[in-house]
C-alpha cells in the first residue's frame, strides 16, 4: 500500500541545507498498522508528508495505493490526498466556527457530494466513534479525547485507504490517549485499513504490528519491536 526508495529530502535554514530524509526506504503492507518513533527533529513529520503528498521528495519514489506520486501534478496530488489518506494530527484542527457534524461532512462537501449524503456518512460515523451526541456541539465544547475523535471521523468520512497520524494522542493524557490508541487499532482491523503512525508513545507504537526506527534520515526496526 505504501513504497517508498530512496527517498531524499531536506530544507533550507539560515544556517544552510538540512537534510532530513537520506534514502529513506519504507514499505507498508494493505491493511497494515506501522509505528515510526525516533527523536524529535529527525524527520517523522517529514516522512508523513511525503508519504501523504504534503510534499515533494528531492530524490526518491513513493507509491501509496497503486499511484506513483512523482506522475501527478499539483491537482492530481490534491485530488489523490483528498480522496485516497486520511490525516489526524496532535492538534485536531478543527473548524471552530462549525458544529462536530459539519466538521466531517466537509470533505465530503469540498468534494461535491450531497449534502444529504454527506450527513449520512457523517452522523454514522459520528456513532462509530462514539460521538454521536456531541453532533451538533461546537469544539470548544468538547473534551479533548472528543475532539480527536471527530477528527478521526473527519479523516474517514470519504473512505481512504491509508490513514496517517503525527502523534495523535501527544495532547491527550493517558487514559484518553489510550481509548485512541484502541479506536485506531480496531479500525485497522475491522476496516482493514492501512495506518503509519509517528508517536513518541510506547503504548501506541507496542499495539502497532510493526514499530520502526528513524535515525540518521533512514528507517530500521527499533530494537525490541514486533516483526
Amino acid at each position: 500500500m505504501i513504497e517508498a526508495c530512496g527517498v531524499v529530502k531536506g530544507y533550507r535554514t539560515p544556517a544552510g541545507y538540512l537534510k532530513v530524509l537520506d534514502g529513506l526506504e519504507l514499505s507498508v503492507a494493505a491493511g497494515e498498522m506501522v509505528a515510526v518513533v525516533g527523536a524529535s527533529g529527525v524527520g517523522k513529520s517529514t516522512l508523513l508528508h511525503v508519504v501523504g503528498a504534503l510534499d515533494r521528495p528531492e530524490a526518491g519514489s513513493v507509491t501509496v495505493a497503486g499511484r506513483d506520486l512523482a506522475s501527478l501534478s499539483a491537482d492530481g496530488l490534491a485530488a489523490f490526498r483528498s480522496a485516497e489518506i486520511g490525516f489526524v494530527f496532535q492538534f485536531h484542527h478543527l473548524l471552530p466556527e462549525f458544529t462536530a457534524l459539519e466538521n466531517v461532512m466537509m470533505p465530503m462537501l469540498i468534494a461535491r457530494r450531497s449534502e444529504a449524503e454527506a450527513k449520512a456518512a457523517a452522523l454514522a460515523l459520528l456513532g462509530e466513534m462514539g460521538v454521536a451526541e456531541r453532533a451538533e456541539h461546537r469544539p470548544a465544547m468538547l473534551s479533548g479525547g472528543e475532539q480527536q475523535r471527530v477528527a478521526v471521523a473527519r479523516a474517514l468520512v470519504r473512505q481512504p485507504k491509508v490513514l496517517l497520524a503525527d502523534e495523535p494522542s501527544g495532547n491527550l493524557d493517558r487514559e484518553t490517549g489510550d481509548r485512541l490508541h484502541d479506536l485506531l487499532r480496531r479500525l485497522n482491523r475491522e476496516r482493514g485499513l492501512t495506518i503509519l503512525v509517528v508517536t513518541h508513545n510506547e503504548r501506541l507504537a507496542a499495539a502497532s504490528d510493526r514499530v520502526l526506527r528513524i535515525e540518521a534520515g533512514r528507517l530500521g526496526a527499533a530494537p525490541g519491536a514486533i516483526g
